[in-house]
């Protein structure tokens, strides 16, 4: 396993991972010796003992040190590390072409041209070296800020002097952009990066693969026997001198395409030359459809009669013709079938094990460049899941997860985070408190509860426990963790208003929304006059906003003459009666006097 800082061969010390494949590992890396990045490929761990994968790795690095052009990434080094096997290449920053074009859709004509006016060349070169890339596709071309462009990943490229690198029925390459010959199982040739380059440039051109598919061997039978779907239905601002060349690089019958990358380019730099723009549409030489040597089975059929001198009339001739035609049509189907069980389903169903790479923290179109890298297949639909560690739009996990040994091809989801979650708050006001803190707890967020006394802005408020004011408003976006402060009223204590006026009543029922009712009984003792003299809720129980209190006030009357002594005595004790009879005694004396 390969760590940052560790030092590869003393000299290379890994800084970070910027790419996981389904053969080897990319890392950034600083050559220590030469003070410079560089990117060092590293065969995977698994595969560093199966010789069939060393002998390809190394393959690149021989294919690919015999290439120097401003176009292809350069190698410096290969070597093997205590049973690390690398290559070290130029770094180049910027991103896949991929990757522009996920985040474009597509380019502008003069961008796609350019680019592929980049790539031509560099193929060229390429092809002047002997060497077919056999696996180009956007995400193996790296373009930097000013544009310039990098061919990478010759992993599987094939010196076309090599003999023992001409196996029929391997197909390699990325499915989308594979030619016909190479679906059917037969060897690259130079056409072979024709065509893939012509793909390419539609891509560029309209934002879509031609060929699409539910599997690797769908997409190849269409490569083999669909016609490329028409550009100007994607993009009518096409000259037809561009869909010119597409349709002579994309064509079934490698005969009908560029005799090399040269050729293509030069095709380019007069495409929008303005004798050109109006050209009729490309018409290809060679049929289509021509069954080619290494699939003819169908020999010249001989007269069984021939010698017998037979009348040949025209009817027999025109029967003749058509039985041929038949026959032939049917040769071909059953050829076609045979190609099919034989060489094509056999190579894009071998399945191989791969380890799922981990993507986490990535955006999402670096994972799945990524997974599709290591052979794997991305999930259209993306999974959205909050998260409080992962920034939003970086993906938190896959399925099945990293690290997991699947089969190649195999399709996996993407967990892509949505931040934080959020909540709108809605307007509690008048709601029961404690509906409304399980409510906000469920949301995670921190509840405080503040009571506060009752004054004459809260007698809207109808009803026990309700909700009067919230801290945060309505609409707010709160997230797990937030605080959040519901007010309520305190419950108030009925005080003693045992003889207390009306008006002290009156003032604390106004600041307590409580409704007081008075009645009135008339009492005879001038301290109970004015005064409360019983109230229908006993002093220090509780009451609450809007409710109902009833208080009685004394209103004094005089005694009556003939029970007031009664009164008096069944109110007075003895020494009060004394003083009445001593009042009585004296008062015939004063009559006599007069």
């Amino acid at each position: 396993m390969v760590t940052k800082g560790q030092k590869i061969n003393g000299r290379y010390e890994i800084i970070k991972s910027i790419g996981e494949g389904g053969m080897a590992n990319v890392y950034l890396a600083y050559d220590t010796i030469l003070d410079r990045n560089v990117a060092i490929k590293v065969l995977r761990g698994d595969l560093a003992n199966d010789e069939k994968f060393v002998r390809r790795f190394q393959r690149e690095a021989l294919s690919a040190s015999s290439l120097s052009h401003p176009n292809i990434v350069a190698m410096y080094d290969v070597g093997e590390d205590n049973g690390l096997y690398y290559i070290v290449m130029e770094y180049v920053e910027g991103k896949t072409l991929k990757q522009l074009l996920k985040k474009r859709g597509s380019l502008t004509l003069s961008e796609a041209i350019d680019i592929m006016l980049q790539l031509t060349d560099g193929m060229a070169h390429a092809h002047d070296s002997y060497i077919v890339h056999r696996d180009l596709k956007p995400q193996n071309i790296m373009i930097q800020d000013d544009g310039q462009i990098k061919i990478t990943d010759f992993g599987i490229a094939m010196a076309l002097n090599s003999t023992q690198l001409t196996q029929t029925n391997s197909v390699m390459g990325s499915v989308h952009y594979l030619p016909p010959e190479q679906a059917a199982g037969k060897g690259a040739t130079i056409k072979s990066d024709i065509y893939s380059m012509g793909i390419i440039f539609y891509e560029l051109l309209t934002g879509e693969l031609p060929f699409k598919g539910d599997s690797a061997v769908e997409i190849a039978l269409k490569q083999m026997k669909e016609p490329l779907p028409d550009v100007h239905k994607l993009n009518n601002d096409i000259p037809q001198s561009i869909e010119n060349i597409i349709l002579k690089a994309t064509a079934k019958n490698p005969k009908n395409r560029y005799d090399d990358a040269k050729s293509m380019h030069n095709d380019l730099l007069t495409a929008l030359n303005d004798d050109r723009i109006n050209e009729p549409p490309y018409v290809y030489p060679y049929p289509e459809n021509e069954v080619d040597e290494t699939t003819k089975i169908m020999k010249p059929i001989s007269d069984e009669n021939e010698g017998i001198a037979t009348p040949i009339t025209d009817e027999k001739v025109k029967k003749s013709n058509k039985l041929i035609i038949a026959l032939s049509i049917i040769a071909g189907v059953i050829v076609v079938a045979l190609i099919s069980v034989f060489f094509i389903i056999p190579a894009l169903t071998a399945e191989k094990d791969v380890k799922v790479p981990d993507v986490s923290g990535m955006t999402v179109s670096k994972a799945e460049d990524t997974l599709e890298d290591a052979g794997l297949t991305v999930n259209s639909k993306i999974e959205e899941v909050s998260s409080e560690d992962v920034k939003k739009n970086r993906i938190i996990r896959t399925d099945p997860k990293s690290g997991s040994t699947v089969k190649e091809g195999t399709r996996v989801t993407l967990y892509k985070s949505t931040g934080v979650k959020t909540y709108e708050l809605e307007n509690y006001v008048n709601m029961d408190v404690n509906e409304v803190r399980k409510t906000l707890e469920d949301m995670g967020l921190e509840v405080k509860i503040q009571e506060i006394e009752p004054d004459s802005t809260t007698c809207s408020v109808i009803g026990q426990n309700l909700v009067i004011s919230q801290s945060l408003d309505e609409g707010s976006e709160v997230k797990s963790g937030d605080d959040i402060t519901l007010t309520v009223l305190k419950d108030i204590t009925f005080p003693d208003w045992y003889l207390q006026t009306a008006d002290a009543v009156t003032s604390w029922a106004n600041n307590a929304c409580v409704t007081v009712t008075t009645e009135y009984q008339d009492v005879t003792d001038k301290n109970m006059d004015g005064k409360i003299i019983t109230q229908s809720r006993p002093n220090g129980s509780t009451v609450r906003n809007n409710d109902s209190v009833t208080i009685t006030i004394g209103r004094l009357v005089e005694s009556k003459d003939d029970d007031t002594t009664t009164t008096e005595q069944e109110g007075n004790n003895g020494n009060n009666n004394n003083n009445n009879n001593s009042n009585s005694s004296s008062n015939p004396s004063s009559q006599s006097n007069d």
